[in-house]
């Protein structure tokens, strides 16, 4: 296990840049995240840390050992891919076996390695069965393994779960986050799924075009979203954004589509406000109530023990949640209220979090 630490990181590819200036600590045994669009530079980092991409400027760490002329198999690293890349001609037992026989050790030792790590992963059964006879949650468990028996000082994971379908993707976060508190190794996960991360990690890292845009535990940053970016890509679905006039400053009060409310912010902004709400805590009703306003549905979707609900608010489309048993259909009138205390502002200039 190890410290992961980044000091004004690089990375260009000829006159592109891909990573600018990061800046980061990853801790000893903490699960870490960094997620983002396709293209923002997550695998990028993922390679440099691995030694499989040069840096083009700057220096990474391990436990303040720099490794930045380390060849990728003195890092002492372990990586996980989307594909499971497992050797068809070989067993489970096998695959998993392979790195320990690589580095020649007793034959004792490498059985015994071997059960332990099919032990962890509920592989015993399939030690005798070739890639091609497992499902892909089992193939993936076994690139875990093969990974896992190493007892690496890094773990690192590109998009391991892509591959999978919802429900085994489910099934194998739980499996993974089991597996991290039993080891306590170091892990960076790449993922472009905002669900993973937040289930997954100890804390996440937001990346836009090579640049973090946040950096914490996954509850802050969905909390407090530091700009509209980070709100809009963190959660699903995504925050509603509307935009809204300053109406005082002392007190400050915000007119938005017409309600007038005093939100909650620690700086002053340039211009105009946008109004940043999720919709979870958009309440969508058949029935007034005294501090509702009324919208026309446009679309209704079950989702088990409610109802998503897209609604027009004069000409703002806004997204809320109803209950099963309101009778809401696509043109019908309804009315929608928001606590101002679950509000996030943002600044309609820079996008940044008031």
């Amino acid at each position: 296990m190890a410290e992961v630490k980044f000091e004004k990181v690089k990375k260009s590819f000829k006159d592109v840049m891909v990573i600018r200036e990061l800046d980061l600590t990853i801790e000893d045994g903490e699960f870490f995240t960094f997620v983002g669009p396709s293209g923002c530079g997550k695998s990028t980092i993922l390679n440099m840390v691995a030694g499989l991409e040069p840096l083009t400027g700057g220096r990474i760490y391990f436990d303040n050992i720099l490794v930045n002329e380390l060849s990728p198999k003195d890092r002492d690293v372990a990586m996980v891919f989307q594909t499971y890349a497992l050797y068809p001609h070989m067993t489970v037992y096998e695959n998993i076996a392979f790195p320990l026989k690589m580095k020649k050790l007793d034959a004792k030792i490498v059985d015994r390695e071997v059960k332990r790590i099919v032990g962890i992963l509920g592989l015993e059964e399939f030690q005798q069965r070739k890639p091609k006879e497992l499902s892909g949650g089992q193939r993936q468990r076994v690139a875990l393994g093969r990974a896992i028996i190493r007892k690496p000082k890094v773990f690192l994971m590109d998009e391991p779960l892509s591959n999978l379908d919802a429900r085994l993707r489910i099934e194998m976060r739980a499996e993974l986050k089991r597996i991290h508190q039993d080891l306590k190794i170091t892990t960076i996960y790449v993922t472009h799924d905002q669900g993973e991360a937040m289930s997954l990690s100890d804390k996440i890292a937001v990346l836009l075009q090579g640049e973090i845009q946040q950096s914490g535990k996954p509850l802050d940053v969905y909390l407090k979203p530091a700009n509209i970016f980070v709100g809009g890509f963190i959660g699903s679905p995504p925050m509603n954004f509307l935009t809204c006039s300053l109406q005082n400053l002392r007190p400050v009060e915000v007119n938005c589509n017409g309600l007038i409310f005093s939100p909650i912010m620690e700086d002053m902004p340039k211009k105009g406000v946008i109004m940043g709400i999720r919709p979870e805590d958009v309440s969508i009703s058949v029935e007034p109530s005294g501090d509702s306003v009324e919208v026309s549905v446009s679309l209704v979707e079950p989702a088990g023990s409610f109802n998503w609900v897209d609604a027009q608010w004069g000409r703002v489309k806004i997204k809320g949640t109803a209950k099963v048993n309101e009778d809401l259909k696509a043109g019908s009138r309804a009315f929608m209220k928001f606590s101002v205390e679950k509000v996030t502002v943002f600044d309609a200039v820079s996008g940044k979090r008031l």
